[in-house]
């Protein structure tokens, strides 16, 4: 018996996403992956100034909009060889390791935790035993029997007045479900927890960028100038205010966030052998010590690792032709030159041509275009990116701190070293990664106040600020690490403008479909490794390792006709 199983929309994530599984019995044969909205940020920044891309390019997202931003001005800064002051670097680098905690502990407690929490089951739970599981694997305060009773009655209190709310229109009771009632209780009072601690890390982008979300960026430096004796200015009680956010940031993962994994993923050791699919794995680098370009003293270094080979890392050049090329095979768009070509980002094109489905409940016709998602390749072959890519690849290079966090899950966990590729593997990548930044945050707060006690404060670079000083003719490539993977947009400027602007995206690797030679995309390969449904109208198993790789899809659609008026609304009854 073979049959499609049809999940649209993906929910759990940032944008839209449809998921279209063709079955063998209980096993997915074939998945397609189908973006099923279209970003035309690339058109409308065509002619600005490119001062001003990055303001238009972080609404690409409503949630990554800090790494949109500083891809759009590290472009600029590309373009032009613009060099900034290394106060500068170290305030961009807080500002995106901050982006990666919060968005990282959001994404596991309140995107992905309940492919694994039953929150119902929770209602099951003794307070007591607990405290006793909570006070065996943390040193969290929130632990005592008090506390998880408290926690347990305001979740009756949800499930008795029909008001679920966040938790509602779940699989709650699916047989997939393996966690005992007081792990579920545990891990859903931290999401409860994490609601308030995020409120609380974000402040920090408000103090480097002026506001959180889009905080403010600059070409040439940061917005936010240093004096200690400023009361506008960064100062020696926002200094203070950082210090604290980070102390805040590292509590937490140290005492919730990885504790709660280990423990979650002990119950689902069989999820390391499954959601793999690709086994290439690609960073782009990010975080510099002295100034990006100096890919040597990267903290996340540049790399491919192909079919697993930990022994191999090859080099990664976005500028040459032939490296970074996307495809449109079964996109809706196309290429002047056929559909069959793929084109490097500096000549990319983006032309829509819509040709799917009219209604909702039809199928994609997966033999021709189902996507509004491109399909980027590195020298014609598929890549992961994102956490698992990224721990991979420090593993690979040696960084010991890595390596020795990774041993110890493997060893928690009692895996082998394979057990990393998998669904599990990157879900259990990104809490590790998320340790490693919030160390490494501290280490980069050290050295700003350590410059700023030496007496250097300068934060922005005006040597390159005015257009007439700029070559007729410049392009270059923004290159970032983004929570989610390599993000990179590439412009090319053309008498002070942009002429042309493209962003391939995280997901947009991840999540795109097939190219020219029917090579699946990651999440379509994922699906295709080793998974068996237990129920093909509940398809908990799908979400779990979608989940797995934080899909964000492009956000923030409207759809308006030539005069600017709404077209469509949605009203729910």
């Amino acid at each position: 018996m073979s049959e499609r199983i049809v999940v649209d929309p993906v929910t759990r994530i940032e944008g839209h996403l449809r998921i279209e599984a063709q079955m063998e019995g209980q096993r997915i044969a074939r998945a397609y992956s189908s973006g099923t909205m279209v970003r035309g940020i690339e058109l409308i920044l065509r002619g600005r100034d490119p001062r001003d891309g990055w303001a238009y390019a972080q609404r690409i997202c409503g949630v990554c909009t800090l790494v949109h931003g500083l891809a759009s001005v590290r472009s600029v800064e590309n373009a032009l060889d613009y060099r900034i002051p290394h106060n500068a670097e170290l305030i961009r680098n807080l500002m995106i390791g901050a982006q990666y905690i919060h968005d990282h502990v959001m994404h596991f407690y309140h995107l992905h935790a309940l492919d694994w929490v039953d929150v119902v089951s929770a209602l099951e739970a003794d307070p007591k035993a607990t405290s006793e599981l909570a006070q065996s694997i943390s040193a969290w305060p929130k632990s005592s029997p008090g506390y998880f009773a408290e926690m347990k009655k305001k979740l009756k209190g949800f499930v008795e007045g029909g008001q679920l709310g966040i938790f509602a229109n779940a699989y709650w009771g699916h047989p997939a479900y393996k966690l005992p009632p007081e792990a579920n209780l545990m891990a859903v009072s931290h999401y409860l927890e994490a609601l308030g601690w995020q409120r609380d890390v974000a402040k920090l982008h408000a103090i480097f960028g002026g506001k959180n979300p889009h905080p403010n960026f600059l070409v040439g430096g940061v917005a936010c100038p240093i004096d200690l004796n400023s009361d506008s200015a960064i100062n020696a009680k926002r200094l203070s205010q950082v210090q604290d956010v980070i102390s805040q940031m590292r509590t937490f993962v140290d005492q919730v966030y990885l504790p709660d994994t280990l423990a979650v993923a002990g119950f689902y050791k069989d999820w390391a052998t499954r959601g793999e699919g690709l086994g290439n794995f690609m960073v782009y680098g990010d975080l510099p010590a002295t100034h990006i370009g100096d890919t040597d003293h990267y903290f996340f270094k540049p790399g491919v690792i192909l079919g697993r080979d930990l022994s191999t890392v090859h080099p990664v050049d976005l500028d040459a032709e032939g490296e970074i090329e996307e495809f449109v095979a079964h996109s809706w768009y196309d290429y002047a030159g056929g559909k069959a070509q793929g084109l490097h980002p500096y000549d990319g094109e983006t032309k829509p041509n819509y040709t799917g489905p009219t209604l909702p409940f039809r199928q994609l016709d997966v033999e021709n275009a189902y996507s509004w998602m491109k399909a980027p390749r590195w020298k014609g072959k598929p890549m992961e990116v994102g956490p698992l890519a990224r721990v991979l690849m420090l593993h690979a290079q040696g960084h010991e701190p890595t390596r020795e966090l990774v041993g110890m899950t493997l060893r928690q966990l009692d895996l082998p070293v394979e057990g990393l590729f998998s669904t599990l593997g990157r879900t259990a990548a990104r809490t590790l990664e998320t340790k490693l930044l919030a160390d490494a945050m501290q280490g980069w707060y050290d050295q700003l106040v350590a410059n700023i006690r030496a007496g250097d404060t300068k934060t922005f670079n005006d040597a390159l600020w005015e257009p007439s000083s700029w070559p007729r003719e410049a392009r270059g490539v923004g290159v970032m690490e983004a929570p989610r993977g390599g993000l990179a947009h590439w412009i090319v400027i053309k008498e002070g403008r942009i002429d042309n602007y493209q962003a391939v995206v995280p997901s947009t690797w991840n999540a795109g479909p097939r190219d020219p030679h029917n090579q699946p995309g990651a999440y379509e390969a994922a699906l295709q490794d080793n998974h068996e449904m237990h129920d093909v109208h509940q398809p908990l198993e799908i979400l779990r390792t979608i989940h797995s790789f934080d899909p964000c899809i492009a956000c923030a659609v409207h759809l308006t006709d030539e005069n600017g008026e709404e077209m469509l609304r949605v009203k729910v009854a």
